[in-house]
Order: C-alpha cells, then sequence, then structure tokens
C-alpha cells in the first residue's frame, strides 16, 4: 500500500528558508509523477511544484525561490524553499500520481497523498 510521509515544516520569519520532505512507502517515486501541493485556509488546494515525467514544473510565482528535486534514494522527494514569505503559509502535500498524460497542477489528477505539514511564515 502507497504511503506518503511529509515533514520539516514549521514557524519561520519572513525571508528564511525551509526544506520540506517527503517519504514515500510501498513504492518508488520513478513509478509515479510526484507534486507538492499546498492549501492555505479558506482557499482551494494549490501546485507548487512537481516532477512530471521526470521534469521539474513549477507554479509560477514560486518557480524562482523553490525547487523540487529527488533524493539519493528513490522513495524520498524535496521541496526547497527560500526567501519565504507570508503569503507561502499553508498545509504542504506531497502527493503522486499514475504515469499517464496528466493536467500536473490539477489536485484532482493525483492518487495517493499524505497527511501534509504545516508551514507558517511571519512577518
Amino acid at each position: 500500500q502507497v504511503q506518503l510521509a511529509e515533514s520539516g515544516g514549521g514557524l519561520v520569519q519572513a525571508g528564511a528558508s525551509l526544506r520540506l520532505s517527503c517519504v514515500l512507502y510501498g513504492g518508488a517515486f520513478n513509478s509515479y509523477h510526484m507534486a507538492w501541493f499546498r492549501q492555505a485556509p479558506g482557499k482551494e488546494r494549490e501546485f507548487v511544484a512537481g516532477i512530471i515525467w521526470g521534469s521539474t514544473k513549477y507554479a509560477d510565482s514560486e518557480k524562482d525561490r523553490f525547487t523540487v528535486s529527488r533524493g539519493n534514494r528513490d522513495n524520498t522527494v524535496y521541496l526547497q524553499m527560500n526567501s519565504l514569505k507570508p503569503e507561502d503559509t499553508a498545509i504542504y502535500y506531497c502527493t503522486v500520481a499514475f504515469l499517464a498524460q496528466i493536467q500536473h497542477a490539477s489536485a484532482s489528477q493525483y492518487a495517493y497523498w499524505g497527511r501534509g505539514t504545516q508551514v507558517t511564515v511571519s512577518s
């Protein structure tokens, strides 16, 4: 059974950096598309970054500050977040989709989700 577990969130000041980790149990990331989404209170879940067909994808507002990467092991991915802003405050989720043509920014395309990790950025 596939399970995902995020970690690395926390409370930081604006301008700081965080690195989120996601571990996949019961599979390997190279068998899936993967993505990071986030959801702020009262807002819809939104795409942040992902690895789709082996290539990195980013939301336009994050592409200069965030970096998604694979770890040395096939079951770990990271989201490096730099120059954090208060508007980055959200729960960040790791998710995977089966290898097929997908609309990568659409949450409905993804099959498995982690429980999320809270990121809070103070001004």
